[in-house]
């Protein structure tokens, strides 16, 4: 049995990929700067910052801090403004509800805080977390490991103990490197054969699976 379970946000727990998209492409309206929604889709987990200064570095602008901190805060608005249309996937609530008071549960998300507050609130899962971690808690990006294992040590759990949920090649790698087991999971946009090479210990392809509770609770 593990000692806690830690959950990534957006593509594990909710679908909010169209609501990404889009605050992405509403905020670099403003840049001029022409991006495809699959670049979008594919960089979720990495954090805005990382991809904001990687944008600007491709199209040849200078990496402008403060540019980047408006680019992120008006992203984190539109995406606000679009929690309506943020659901979560199937069997989300009743897993969270099993692992509540068997083990630990953690949300490490590289997503930004006022967001995540936002749609845990929307979504009714506030109470579900012993510890929420968000981007504004590291300096480095998944796959860095930072996040997960500030994760762990905030609810006081050994790395080798925890248990990763993660939808993109990003988090399972970060969880790997971290030294935890992690589920990956294909609600994401990865399938099945490129998460698979990043060697996650499960796949599955919604968190309903019933493997997973005897996989985490053993």
């Amino acid at each position: 049995m593990f000692e806690a379970a830690i959950f990534d946000w957006d593509g594990t727990l909710a679908d909010s990929r169209h609501a990404i998209v889009v605050s992405f492409h509403r905020a670099l309206a403003e840049t001029g700067i022409a991006v495809t929604t699959e670049y979008i889709e594919r960089r979720i987990g990495i954090g805005a910052s990382d991809t904001f200064r990687e944008l600007l570095r491709e199209n040849n602008r200078p990496i402008d801090e403060g540019v980047v901190k408006r680019l992120v805060q008006k992203k984190s608005e539109i995406q606000i403004e679009l929690a309506g249309e943020v659901k979560l996937f199937t069997g989300v609530r009743e897993l969270l509800e099993a692992l509540q008071g068997k083990v630990k549960v953690g949300l490490a998300s590289m997503n930004n805080r006022n967001v995540i507050s936002h749609l845990l609130q929307t979504t009714d899962l506030q109470g579900c977390f012993q510890e929420v971690l968000t981007v504004e808690q590291v300096t480095r990006s998944k796959p860095d490991p930072e996040i997960f294992l500030k994760t762990a040590q905030a609810l006081n759990a050994a790395p080798q103990r925890c248990v990763v949920f993660e939808d993109s090649i990003f988090g399972v790698k970060a969880a790997k490197a971290a030294g935890m087991v992690c589920v990956a999971t294909t609600t994401g946009v990865y399938g099945k054969d490129e998460l698979a090479a990043a060697e996650p210990d499960l796949i599955v392809e919604t968190l309903s699976d019933p493997k997973i509770l005897p996989f985490v609770l053993g």
